[in-house]
């Protein structure tokens, strides 16, 4: 048992330390539910841009999507996984599709009580994408993508 989450540790760490840098744009929230205890509800924009696809298409459920990155590394929504090769600056990223919503990596930020002020010019979710589209969150981004 020790070992397999040993597995999981390391890979989660190479992941961290060689994975693509990725934001995905944050999308509107509920303002009530925006800053509840210790953490911040997420929604991305590529979510709302990426779900009518995916439910126009033959199984709506747990994927893919392909993603173009900008020349600062935002991505946006180009089209669901098809097995086509991926072009210069596209890359692979792993959705979940739970109770009607499409969900990349998490949908909450947690951070130290107290510190709520300081995120709530959040504009990107920082994300270290792994080949397979793995994405796994590293921080919060303000409008010019600078740490908060």
């Amino acid at each position: 048992m020790l070992a397999l989450v040993n597995f999981s540790i390391r890979g989660k760490e190479r992941q961290l330390a060689g994975g693509t840098v990725v934001y995905l744009e944050l999308a509107p929230v509920d303002p009530r539910s925006l800053m509840q205890g210790d953490y911040m509800a997420l929604r991305f924009r590529m979510a709302n841009d990426a779900l009518p696809a995916i439910k126009g298409s033959a199984s709506v459920s747990d994927g893919r999507i392909v993603a173009l990155l900008d020349e600062r590394s935002i991505a946006a929504f180009r089209r669901l996984e098809d097995g086509a090769p991926l072009a210069g600056r596209e890359v692979l990223l792993r959705y979940r599709v739970r109770n009607g919503e499409l969900k990349f990596a998490t949908n909450a930020f947690f951070f130290q009580e107290g510190s709520a002020r300081r995120y709530e010019w959040a504009r990107y979710g920082e994300f270290r994408v792994a080949p397979d589209g793995e994405l796994l969150l590293t921080g919060l981004r303000g409008a010019e993508l600078q740490s908060l």
